[in-house]
């Protein structure tokens, strides 16, 4: 801390100084700019001027200030982290620096242990190379004085190997021909054992028949002695079945009897029957006959039938075509009497007389058409069969002839009704 206070003191002189030189140097130049301006109002203007600006420079500086004292703060936390870090650096170094010691402390020992061993390795190879020579020198003392019992043994091993050889030749042979016997001795024994084998399953075979035999034997007098029983059994249940056929026979006898004589109504009241079954052939013949016969007559019938609705469907067509007919002719007959009496209401009271005449025969035919529509259908279908015109274009010649052949029709009737 002692060494920040110091060096804040040394920024403060470092910065402070020139800032202070600074200013009186703007303080000259400001009174000679005043200086120059003659009136008040230009200098109170000049000095507000400088003012605002030395304001605008006061707050960039005071920007600058903070910006410079985060920057501060930042790195005195660094200057701080990085003293730690140096304490812990050193406190490393000391801990490295005394490991190092024990190091060189613990390869200074092992080297002193290495030389010692060193030493006492070599002291003991000196021992054993002695020891070495000492033996080399007995054995080869002891391989000279061997060495002509070797010679000896040698030409003995020999012999014996000679020896060798021809006692193995002969007892190869020996086992050449003991491996023939024994083959031979085996085949013997194959043949004997299979010989042996066919005996043993021929035996059981024949052990095998006769226990066969013996079991079919006994399980054959079993079921013999079981059918003698059941034979007696069946014989006595025969007899008592014997017994009642009897009884039953004796019965049927007298059944038969009986039936013989039911056997002779019953043949007389059959001969009854087949008589009144050819009566009734006979009846059933004769109405088939009038039953085709009438099917002829219905089938003529229908035929004819059919025809008579054709015929009655063409009148009806026809009558229609009447009616209407007879319909326009009343239509006409009405419009014509009309124009007749509006004439007669127009022309002098003269020829009221002369058409008076007129009037009744019309006014006769109306009646008539009023009483019977039968008369108009005849008069229409006079007109239909002697093709005339119904009416002409002079109305007063169609409602004459109208009245006219009303007239006859009436006479017509009332003569028919005379007559009848």
């Amino acid at each position: 801390m002692g060494t920040l206070g110091q060096g804040g003191h040394r920024w403060e002189t470092w910065f402070v100084s020139p800032v202070l030189t600074f200013i009186s140097k703007e303080i000259t130049l400001l009174m000679q700019t005043l200086n120059t301006l003659s009136t008040p109002e230009e200098k109170l203007a000049a000095l507000c001027k400088k003012y605002a600006e030395l304001l605008e420079e006061h707050r960039n500086s005071q920007k600058q200030m903070k910006i410079l004292q985060k920057k501060q703060t930042q790195l005195v936390q660094e200057k701080d982290h990085l003293q730690s870090e140096h304490s812990k650096a050193i406190l490393a170094r000391s801990k490295l620096e005394s490991l190092c010691r024990e190091l060189q402390r613990h390869n200074r020992t092992l080297k002193e242990e290495g030389v010692q061993r060193a030493r006492e390795e070599e002291e003991k190879r000196k021992e054993v190379t002695s020891h070495f020579q000492v033996t080399l020198n007995d054995i080869q003392l002891q391989m000279e004085q061997h060495n002509e019992r070797n010679s000896k043994l040698r030409q003995e091993n020999m012999e014996l190997a000679e020896r060798l050889k021809k006692l193995i030749e002969q007892y190869e042979l020996r086992e050449e021909h003991i491996d023939k016997v024994f083959k031979h001795k085996d085949l013997q024994q194959q043949l004997v054992d299979a010989k042996l084998q066919q005996a043993q399953e021929m035996l059981k075979e024949a052990e095998e028949r006769h226990q066969r035999e013996k079991d079919f034997l006994l399980k054959e007098a079993v079921e013999s002695q079981r059918m003698c029983e059941l034979m007696k059994q069946q014989e006595t249940h025969l007899k008592q079945q014997l017994a009642l056929y009897t009884e039953k026979f004796e019965e049927f006898q007298n059944t038969l009897s009986k039936s013989s004589e039911v056997f002779t109504t019953f043949k007389q009241e059959m001969e009854k029957m087949t008589k009144k079954i050819k009566k009734l052939e006979k009846e059933t013949t004769m109405y088939r006959s009038r039953w085709e016969s009438s099917n002829k007559a219905l089938l003529e019938m229908a035929e004819e039938k059919t025809l008579r609705d054709k015929e009655l469907e063409g009148l009806q067509v026809k009558i229609q075509r009447l009616e209407k007919l007879c319909r326009a002719l009343q239509t006409e007959r009405n419009d014509l009497n009309k124009k007749v009496q509006d004439l007669c209401a127009h022309t002098p009271r003269a020829d009221m007389d002369l058409t008076e005449p007129l009037k009744d025969p019309s006014r006769e035919s109306s009646e008539a058409g009023a009483g019977g529509a039968p008369a108009e259908q005849r008069l229409a279908e006079d007109c239909l069969h002697s093709g005339k015109p119904t009416h002409s274009t002079d109305p007063a010649e169609s409602l004459g002839e109208l009245s006219i052949a009303a007239l006859g029709q009436s006479g017509t009737e009332e003569g028919t009704q005379g007559a009848d």
